[in-house]
């Protein structure tokens, strides 16, 4: 029987040999390593305070036996179904959050169009009113301290970046309406 260990410290240890047996059964390095992640992830959802719990909330005996388990049983799922998602309880916005940097030609003539369209509009702004905009939105300077530069109150400097902002806003519904999208 181990000792009660932290399971990251015990996946840290076995991990080489975990991706090596999932490696042997699947053929793919890259798969074996996605399987070891995914069965450290469940072997430590069932970690309380440094004891492993089975499933049923039963105290594991041998965990490394269980993670060789884990790791066996995913593997053998992962070669029956290599389309099948490993990680279950990713919430379904957290990968659409994730974009690829991987740009087409037309969003970037896309993007392109509308930054013109944005730099247009500042262009087209009272000089105070552009630079509180661009040292809060751009700058990431908070209107206290805009306010301070500025010499104006914090309520205008919120109405100059507002302005500023619904002026870009408008600038593109306006053009992209033009622009038949």
């Amino acid at each position: 029987m181990t000792a009660h260990r932290d399971p990251a410290e015990l996946f840290v240890e076995h991990r080489a040999d975990l991706v090596k047996y999932a490696t042997r059964i699947l053929g793919s390095r890259s798969s074996a390593e996605d399987v070891v992640q995914e069965a450290y992830l469940r072997f430590a959802r069932h970690a309380d305070g440094g004891e492993a719990l089975g499933a049923r909330g039963d105290r594991i005996l041998e965990p490394v036996r269980y993670l060789y388990r884990i790791v066996r049983n995913l593997a053998y799922d992962w070669g029956r179904r290599p389309s099948m998602p490993l990680v279950g309880d990713l919430d379904d916005g957290l990968l659409a959050r994730a974009a690829s940097t991987v740009t087409s030609p037309e969003e970037n003539l896309r993007w392109r169009q509308d930054l013109g369209r944005v730099e247009r509009a500042l262009d087209s702004l009272p000089d105070r009113t552009r630079q509180a905009f661009e040292m809060h939105r751009l700058g990431g300077l908070p209107l206290k301290e805009i306010a301070a530069r500025l010499d104006i109150s914090v309520t205008r400097t919120h109405q100059l970046v507002k302005t500023a902002l619904t002026v870009c806003a408008e600038q593109l519904e306006d053009e992209a309406g033009e622009d038949g999208r």
